[in-house]
């Protein structure tokens, strides 16, 4: 198993580079800004890129996703439901994408956007069960993703409950690596420490310790963090269907 971790500030994002170094296979997830980075890291670690994929069609900053893609002649994930104008490799709940000997598993988690993925990723060379999930922006550590894009508020909140029922099914000792950390826009209590597990978040994050669902859903459509500056533009050139200021 390869697996770096690269934290941006501006925005406050977190990407991975991770994959099977033994079979040189390789993804890239959530890429902020310059694509070099990205490829000098897979070229170090002797992977070539096979996916890039965005967790979801991101609102805080331009995705250099699909130039990745086409640098590195990989294909392009996200899931199939998202409203996308261009073409992309379109995945659903339940779909592995196989790394050689590490396989990612996508989890749909809707509620922060409708199209939100997560990925349970396994190291076969080390044990049939997964090692660690990549949350994007739906569990972050001290806190949940605000909910975007819905018919209402609440409706994205109760999609983002359902989501959370399926990540605390899952093992406690499974490590959490978020899509954003202190200082994002998409949480309110992010803690600057950008790694966790389910079993501590389970004990420790009070967005995700909730139970009951309508208290959820209260708790989270009051005082919700404003979306950032020019965040529906964004999001719009992230999904193909406004081009890019020059």
């Amino acid at each position: 198993m390869i697996l770096r971790q690269f934290l941006h500030t501006d925005p406050v994002a977190a990407s991975y580079l991770l994959g099977c170094g033994g079979k040189s296979a390789g993804a890239v997830v959530d890429p902020v800004g310059d694509i070099a980075p990205y490829l000098a890291a897979a070229e170090a670690t002797g992977m070539r890129i096979l996916y890039v994929i965005d967790t979801h069609l991101h609102a805080d900053h331009l995705s250099t996703g699909r130039a990745l893609a086409d640098a590195a002649g990989a294909q392009y994930v996200l899931h199939a439901g998202a409203a996308a104008s261009y073409a992309f490799k379109g995945v659903q709940h339940g779909d592995v994408l196989e790394l050689g000997n590490v396989a990612i598993r996508v989890m749909h988690t809707p509620g922060h956007t409708p199209e939100h993925i997560s990925l349970l990723v396994t190291d076969r060379t080390r044990s049939e069960d997964p090692w660690f999930i990549l949350t994007g922006h739906t569990l972050m550590v001290g806190d949940l993703g605000r909910t975007e894009l819905a018919t209402s508020a609440e409706a994205g909140a109760r999609d983002l409950f359902q989501s959370v029922q399926a990540l605390k099914a899952l093992p406690d000792w499974l490590e959490v690596l978020p899509g954003a950390y202190s200082g994002s826009v998409c949480g309110r209590s992010l803690s600057g420490k950008p790694t966790s597990t389910i079993g501590f978040e389970k004990r420790h994050n009070r967005a995700f310790r909730v139970e009951d669902e309508a208290a959820f859903v209260q708790m989270m459509v009051a005082d919700i963090p404003p979306p950032p500056p020019g965040a529906a533009q964004i999001r719009a050139v992230n999904a193909g269907q406004l081009a890019a200021a020059e």
